[in-house]
């Protein structure tokens, strides 16, 4: 799907435009891409223009809500599939993601790009063929890309999450000159798709799931096993796990991931919010 070149508007900056325009300014200097440039927008009483197009003044925005511009009006960025999936905004720039109101990034403490630059810091993809299995934002693949991979190969299953990234501009676009052809992203659910992928094939694994109790399969054995299959020895893994019920039920996730790795033939341990893994 072809990438959104709109302008993306929030509350807050609404207001600041409004408060510029309200004060006798003609020219307001901003973000309309989440942070990632600043442009002019020229300023009027019944409409305001940024790079060459014209907008009527939206009415009312609704607060941790991301709009883009649907050729008609200022729509939310959000959408219904098996629950509402939402583009949030954070202090960052960089956008998280909700489904039916759970945060499904970091980016209370950091940047949910910086979260993912540490976390695929550890596999160091610089010159390296990389599986990402859960592609989500595209956050891991962008990261990939800065660092010099070779390859990222991402799955994303949600239709819902590929359209999202199609509206932020912060999630790479597989055919845009900065991924210059490194990047493949496959519609597809990667608990069957990885029985696809050669042995061997990958130096590198990303393994992003959702919680245990929405995707128990991509914490199974089986699927561990096609992990170790699919990696080069001495290939490195980051597994996000979170901490899921540890305080309700005492379940120790991080745990129970590293066992089954090491059944899989993989040397595990505990690492920022999940477990990094060698392939022995």
């Amino acid at each position: 799907m072809p990438h959104y070149s709109g302008p993306l508007l929030t509350r807050p900056l609404l207001d600041a435009m409004r408060e510029a325009q309200r004060g006798g300014s003609v020219v307001w200097n901003g973000s309309l891409d989440l942070g990632r440039g600043t442009d002019e927008v020229r300023l009027e009483a019944d409409r305001w223009q940024w790079r060459g197009h014209d907008y009527p003044w939206p009415e009312r925005l609704k607060d941790r809500t991301v709009y883009y511009w649907d050729g008609g009006d200022f729509a939310p960025a959000s959408r219904f599939g098996n629950g509402l999936y939402k583009l949030v905004p954070t202090e960052w720039g960089v956008p998280t993601f909700e489904i039916d109101g759970i945060k499904m990034l970091v980016s209370a403490q950091l940047s949910p790009m910086e979260d993912a630059r540490r976390k695929v810091a550890l596999v160091a993809p610089r010159g390296k063929q990389v599986l990402d299995t859960c592609g989500g934002m595209g956050y891991f693949a962008a990261c990939c890309l800065e660092a010099g991979v070779t390859a990222v190969r991402s799955f994303e299953k949600s239709p819902e999450v590929l359209w999202l990234r199609t509206l932020n501009p912060w999630s790479p676009d597989p055919g845009s000159d900065a991924a210059g052809g490194r990047l493949t992203l496959t519609h597809g659910d990667i608990s069957l798709a990885i029985a696809d992928i050669a042995d061997a094939s990958v130096d590198a694994v990303l393994h992003d799931p959702p919680r245990f109790g929405i995707a128990g399969e991509l914490y199974s054995q089986a699927f561990y096993d096609h992990l170790a299959r699919v990696l080069r020895r001495g290939g490195q893994l980051f597994h996000y796990t979170g901490m899921p019920n540890r305080l309700t039920s005492g379940r120790d996730v991080p745990r129970e991931v590293a066992t089954r790795l090491a059944r899989a033939g993989f040397r595990a341990r505990p690492e920022l919010d999940g477990v990094f893994a060698v392939r022995s």
